[in-house]
């Protein structure tokens, strides 16, 4: 077994792999950018070489800058991650040639598997279904608009040597295909440095489901069940599950089974992916094959027992898989959520800046393997299990120029509704603050009914949320376990600040009992009865809710039982009452006595400012190009300018007709969220 490996990675994965080796016994190297130099992968390694400045392709993806980091510390072999390097034979054949092994499949397989045209057509020739498309490489846009016509619309524009959602555009008509052709070149150059691209035809109402596949070099091959991964925004996917609520067992063995024929006809020896586009009627068919760890692989470790990290470390060792397809077991059911460092108010734009409050929920391992356990064979027992995998700490910063996810929070449970259960409160007690983040979007997903009931497909966020995210309004029996929670915390927070001032006698002050709760646009007139044990909220109807809880004033999560059942929320004092965030929802909390009610509905509402004729700059990022000029007249969607950020090019677009009257930023020029980058009559 090796001695030391070196991580050719940052963020969570390369945490995930240090714990992994760490468990082993094996020393780990960490590479760090400028940027990176605090990064909690630096702090987690053995070791840790500088490798350039912050731009990936000034330091993680300089193939000579981390080999020369593998001389220095001795490193025997090196675990890529997933992004980077980890699909660039490139770096296979330099390890190889330095005589350091490469913790992933051969070269031969990256080859043929990792670039899309090529795994197409090898997936064609071992008869396997696939997407109809064009395989050969396109030139320019007009090729690109006839390709398309030929095909039939819809179609998917595809970056050859891509991932992660780079390089990946959907277009309907002509003009999508000449725009997404030549965005979907520039962010493969950027993102790969091959600007190749492929044309296929995009499936309506599909699901995106994947099998994982593990193989070794004596020609033993399994498949470990599938991950439903259907939730995606821009093409990037944000939950994941295991198992798949849609498959059954007969599709599954199927998929399953050619997912290792296809591994094995290129000789492949690690942990690898075969990616499906499922149909309504349970069809499949081949979409590509992911030749390194996935980001979504806790789900399968969760319900599987089998460290996948170790699997592929033990490979490129050398060993055989101590696991046959009959010793592999599903069990229970695992949910994994994305954190991402995205604004879901702003369309889910890019947001940096420092981490000013980081509080994850508590790990626990209810049952399951936890994270980087071993093979245990039998079905767990116990009860939820949470996991957080994550690369950040509470006062680090998230930069600019890498890929925006904080953490991937999972759970695991003995059933999908009781992972599900599980996921919506460890999400309510997630604190994160100090940037934008998508915290409730992925609530209000956990609570949705289509996610709930499994019929999500990949079109699930364009369909639901068409306007783009803008919160959660709670129902009206969520509203009133709010509102009974906020006026016995307001209670508490009374007695404490009359105890300060030296108000209460003997502790004995009277606090008053009837206080009119308003939230969400809707008021509560509320009667509290407390006693040692909580408070009997009753409202006006005649209804009463039990509130049971330890929150003092000046904690930020409070952890309550409400009605019998649990709630958990993140507590900000405001004037008046609290900021609470549960369930997706952000709510600003009054709780007034009846007087001070009657007052506040007397008071005018404060608008806010007039933007409407400005054009403010989204999130911070980098000036592309601007596509327009002052004086110049201009038509709702017509393209304004390009903004760059986190690797991904977004076009900011007229929301209606107007005329330029004045632009402040050019090309190449950073700017910050809210920057007024062009002002219309």
């Amino acid at each position: 077994m090796f001695k030391k490996i070196l991580i050719a990675n940052r963020g969570e994965i390369a945490c995930r792999v240090i714990k992994t080796a760490r468990k082993m016994g094996i020393q780990t190297v960490a590479i760090y950018s400028d940027a990176d130099k605090n990064a909690l992968h630096v702090k987690m390694a053995d070791e840790a070489v500088h490798i350039g400045p912050p731009p990936a392709n000034q330091s993680y993806i300089v193939i000579d800058k981390v080999m020369k980091a593998i001389k220095e510390t001795g490193a025997e072999a090196v675990h890529p991650g997933y992004g980077f390097l980890s699909e660039n034979s490139k770096f296979a054949e330099a390890l190889a040639a330095a005589g350091v092994a490469f913790i992933g499949p051969p070269v031969g397989a990256i080859e043929a598997m990792g670039d899309k045209i090529t795994s197409k057509k090898i997936a064609q020739d071992a008869e396997v279904s696939t997407v109809p498309g064009y395989m050969g490489l396109i030139e320019d846009a007009d090729e690109a608009v006839k390709i398309s016509n030929e095909i039939g619309y819809p179609v998917m524009i595809k970056a050859s040597a891509g991932g992660g959602g780079k390089g990946m555009r959907i277009a309907w008509n002509d003009d999508e295909a000449r725009e997404g052709f030549q965005s979907s070149k520039n962010e493969a150059a950027s993102s790969f440095g091959d600007d190749r691209i492929f044309i296929e035809k995009f499936v309506t109402q599909p699901r995106h489901i994947e099998i994982q596949v593990l193989c070794d070099s004596h020609g033993n091959g399994v498949y470990l069940g599938e991950r439903e991964c259907s939730i995606q925004r821009r093409n990037q996917k944000v939950v994941e599950e295991a198992p798949s609520p849609f498959l059954d067992e007969k599709t599954r063995k199927a998929m399953g089974e050619q997912a290792v024929a296809l591994a094995q006809a290129v000789d492949y020896a690690s942990a690898g992916t075969v990616e499906f586009i499922v149909d309504g009627d349970k069809n499949f068919y081949f979409l590509e094959m992911n030749t390194r760890l996935q980001v979504e692989h806790p789900v399968t470790e969760l319900i599987t027992g089998v460290d996948l990290v170790e699997q592929m470390i033990r490979v490129a060792a050398g060993e055989k898989l101590s696991i046959s397809q009959k010793d592999v077991k599903l069990n229970g059911w695992a949910i994994e959520n994305r954190l991402y460092a995205e604004d879901p108010y702003r369309n889910f734009l890019p947001s940096i800046g420092r981490l000013t409050r980081y509080r994850p929920p508590a790990e626990t391992a209810a049952g399951p393997l936890l994270a980087y356990g071993k093979w245990q064979g039998d079905a767990p027992e116990g009860d939820a299990a949470v996991r957080n995998d994550t690369g950040v700490y509470e006062g680090g910063e998230i930069s600019m120029y890498y890929d925006p996810m904080i953490a991937k929070l999972c759970t695991w449970a003995p059933t999908r509704d009781d992972a599900i259960e599980a996921m919506r409160v460890a999400l309510d007690s997630f604190e994160v603050e100090g940037i934008g983040h998508n915290l409730p979007f992925l609530s209000a997903v956990m609570d949705h009914q289509i996610f709930i009931k499994g019929e999500m497909t990949t079109a699930f966020i364009e369909e639901q949320y068409p306007e783009g995210f803008e919160g959660v309004e709670l129902g009206q029996d969520v509203l009133k376990r709010i509102a009974a929670s906020a006026a016995a915390m307001h209670r508490v927070a009374e007695i404490r600040r009359a105890r300060i001032s030296g108000r209460m006698d003997n502790h004995e002050r009277k606090v008053g009992k009837h206080w009119v709760v308003t939230l969400q646009g809707e008021e509560f007139a509320v009667k509290i009865k407390a006693d040692k044990k909580g408070s009997t909220v009753k409202f006006d109807d005649g209804s009463k809710l039990r509130v049971k809880s330890d929150w003092t004033p000046g904690d930020s999560l409070a952890v309550l039982e409400v009605g019998g059942e649990p709630l958990v929320m993140k507590v900000d004092k405001i004037t008046a009452g609290f900021r609470l965030r549960s369930r997706g929802a952000d709510l600003k909390v009054h709780v007034r006595t009846p007087r001070q009610a009657e007052l506040a509905r007397l008071m005018p509402e404060k608008l806010p400012p007039d933007t409407s004729k400005m054009l403010l700059c989204p999130m911070p990022g980098l000036m592309v190009k601007v596509d327009v000029e002052a004086g110049q007249e201009v038509q709702e969607g017509q393209a304004l300018c390009t903004i760059e950020a986190m690797k991904m090019e977004n076009i900011l677009r007229a929301e209606k007709k107007g005329i330029v009257t004045k632009i402040n930023a050019s090309a190449g020029d950073s700017l910050a969220v809210d920057e007024i980058i062009m002002e219309f009559e």
